[in-house]
């Protein structure tokens, strides 16, 4: 009984404050920065009431208290006349009620919209649309059910085409239509009965007179007082963004319906619309610009995932140019922002690549389109089309402002930008100044605040880092005082040398040049480095040694080669254990490999390792591994063959029984015909010596 009580009280003076917060918002007639503040305290109980609910389900709720006239009050300051910090506070409002009041909120927002539409007058329609516009994001099952209700959509081309238009009506049903189009459904809905109507509008005509030439369609002004010949510029802008997004991304009901068209109409092309959105974005005067940018960057940012329009834009350099200035003044976590990025991210994508067979399975699929064409890729998104746009993203100053805008973006602008620059680093001869402008930290950053739930963009970031550090000299990225920051770059090249196990196909590529990243990280004159790689990576490395892919398997061993000028590395194949013989083993036989780079590197590390005696005795006791150092003495490879001699010279010259073995082994098995071979084949200077070198002890020993 006392929990009872006590639990009452605080809900009663909840319900105390909730209504005190509604009746003051209810007054109105309050400045803007009163009424956000009352709005951001009833988002507060909202958000306090919903986390009580998941806690306690006995909780007793303030919605309880939150009548239709509640809800009417919040939904009303999304109206768009309203100011837009107000619509923004009202927003988030709307959101913490729907999310406390649950079945019940979701019931009155559709009330309330159906109510205001059934109402039919001007103010009605604007507030509904608008409450529509601010749902979608929040709610947009609900608000999709709302939109496709029957009879709705169906209503809004007469409505539009009503002789005395209000541009504010206008404007709020393009935006919930824009907002609509987020949802395939609704989207679908939008294609089948608002097509025609949207074309109308963009494509009015200059003089002013759309719909036929006895109609002249006249537009109140907000008091009705004031008549236009024409849509405004906003309704036409907007207007052209929802066409964009039809025309990108056609329904599937169009894709598949045998008795459309295959030619594009010629009223509001895709060119048409990209052309119209240029011209926007390259306005001179600023206050006339400022109104049409955001509609201008959401619309390219849908026609940009076209190929022609890729090419359109990127041969613009003006466009590029402005681009990166709207991106540079535009602020954090804005749609500004994420779209302008979002252009930058068409542009530069490369095509996935395919096996041969998923190439066949392509091309079958276009076999049996339905008018029999082999409709195979667009060749203006081959690698060559796609490298020169990367170079002109690159020429106009784009690195230094994804820097800025990666340090305070939103997760979903920091996935553009690791994916911009990826695209770049696969331009070789751009990855030196990539890392000059600061590339390289904003990926090892970019990484490690990507959750480790999207791998995606972990392995993204990290193979873009790669490809950066396999061209780059790591001692001029990183600097003096490099070993955290060097440690932090390690971390990611070795998250890609696993293959992707959520893939599909096995793509050894990210595994290929994490490798090569790595040696050049451990060609550095610094064994903090080259310990932190053995001692992160190890495992990894030694599966890749064994990797059937040439290439990997070559690149393991060069990294090996490398990582045995640090005591730790001799360490994993001197300490005479039963895993340092078979590590021995597979470099023995690398030696011996078909691939010359592979023989090469892992001829490095075995004149690097033969300095030591427990190697010794398990090279001269192993069945040929005497043999396969006397053929790396002869090979044709002049690289080699000074490996070969250097190893040799460290078998010979070894102490002890080991040392005595060696040389009685080598003789044994042709050492000083190889080595005089090898004086014959030789020209350089170091090769010359110490072969003669061995050879001395050789013929001492015979």
């Amino acid at each position: 009984m006392t929990e009872t009580l006590q639990g009452a009280a605080p809900a009663a003076t909840l319900e105390d404050q909730t209504l005190l917060v509604f009746a003051r918002l209810m007054e109105g007639g309050q400045e803007d920065e009163v009424t956000c503040r009352e709005l951001d305290e009833l988002t507060k109980l909202l958000n306090d009431d919903a986390e009580a609910q998941q806690k306690d389900k006995n909780y007793k709720t303030i919605c309880s208290v939150i009548d239709g006239d509640c809800v009417d009050t919040v939904l009303c300051y999304l109206d768009m006349r309203q100011p837009d910090i107000v619509r923004g506070h009202a927003t988030l409002t709307t959101s913490a009620y729907l999310k406390a009041a649950g079945d019940e909120g979701s019931k009155n927002i559709s009330a309330f919209f159906f109510e205001r539409v059934q109402r039919g007058t001007y103010d009605d329609y604007i507030v509904a649309f608008c409450v529509a516009s601010a749902t979608f994001p929040i709610v947009p099952d609900l608000t999709a059910k709302m939109f496709l209700s029957e009879g709705f959509l169906s209503t809004l081309g007469p409505l539009m085409r009503r002789e005395w238009k209000s541009r504010k009506v206008e404007t709020a049903c393009l935006e919930m239509l824009n907002a609509a189009c987020m949802n395939s459904l609704c989207r679908d809905a939008v294609q089948k009965y608002c097509l025609e109507w949207l074309e109308e509008v963009v494509d009015q005509d200059p003089t002013g007179v759309t719909g036929g030439p006895n109609k002249e369609p006249q537009v109140q002004g907000d008091g009705g007082s004031i008549s236009m010949r024409r849509h405004s510029e906003q309704v036409q802008h907007l207007a052209a963004v929802i066409l964009a997004k039809l025309k990108a991304v056609p329904s599937k009901e169009s894709e598949t319906d045998p008795s459309r068209s295959r030619i594009e109409p010629a009223s509001a092309s895709i060119e048409d619309l990209s052309e119209l959105f240029t011209k926007m974005m390259l306005r001179v005067e600023e206050e006339e610009a400022g109104s049409d940018k955001q509609q201008s960057i959401e619309g390219l940012a849908y026609t940009s995932i076209q190929p022609k329009i890729k090419e359109r834009i990127a041969g613009n350099e003006a466009l590029l140019k402005m681009l990166v200035k709207t991106l540079t003044t535009a602020q954090p976590r804005s749609p500004t922002t994420y779209g302008a990025l979002s252009i930058f991210a068409n542009l530069t994508r490369y095509r996935p690549v395919l096996t041969e067979e998923q190439k066949k399975m392509s091309q079958l699929k276009a076999y049996a389109d339905a008018a029999g064409k082999l409709a195979g890729p667009d060749i203006l998104d081959d690698d060559e089309h796609v490298a020169k746009r990367c170079q002109a993203v690159f020429d106009v100053g784009i690195i230094p402002v994804l820097v800025t805008h990666s340090k305070n973006g939103s997760p979903a602008s920091l996935g553009l930008i690791i994916s911009i620059i990826h695209s770049l680093a696969v331009t070789k001869s751009l990855r030196g100044s990539l890392a000059q402008q600061g590339a390289v930290k904003l990926l090892v950053v970019g990484w490690a605040v990507v959750p480790e739930s999207d791998e995606v963009g972990k392995r993204t970031a990290a193979q873009a880092l790669a490809r950066i550090l396999i061209s780059t000299n790591p001692a001029l990225v990183f600097g003096g005082n490099r070993s955290n920051t060097i440690d932090a770059a390690i971390r990611p090249l070795i998250y890609i040398l696993p293959p992707d196990p959520a893939a599909e196909t096995r793509d050894l590529l990210p595994t290929f040049e994490a490798l090569m990243a790595l040696t050049n990280l451990a060609s550095l004159d610094d064994d903090s480095t080259r310990s932190n790689i053995i001692r992160l990576a190890w495992s990894h490395i030694e599966e890749q040694l064994l990797s059937s892919n040439n290439l990997v398997c070559k690149a393991a061993v060069e990294l090996v080669c490398n990582l045995m000028q640090a005591p730790e590395g001799i360490a994993l194949y001197a300490d005479g254990s039963a895993q340092a013989g078979t590590r021995l083993h597979i470099l023995l036989a690398l030696a011996d490999a078909e691939d010359e780079g592979t023989r090469s590197a892992a001829g490095g590390a075995l004149a690097s390792l033969t300095g030591f005696e427990s190697v010794v005795r398990y090279v001269v006791q192993r069945e040929r591994g005497v043999k396969v150092i006397l053929g790396m003495c002869n090979d044709s490879n002049p690289g080699l063959r000074h490996r070969g001699v250097v190893t040799v010279y460290n078998l010979v010259m070894a102490e002890g029984d080991a040392g005595q073995l060696a040389r009685d082994k080598i003789v044994a098995e042709g050492g000083v015909e190889a080595l005089k071979e090898c004086l014959r084949q030789s020209r350089q200077p170091e090769v010359l010596q110490i072969t003669v070198e061995a050879l001395k002890v050789l013929l001492g020993q015979e």
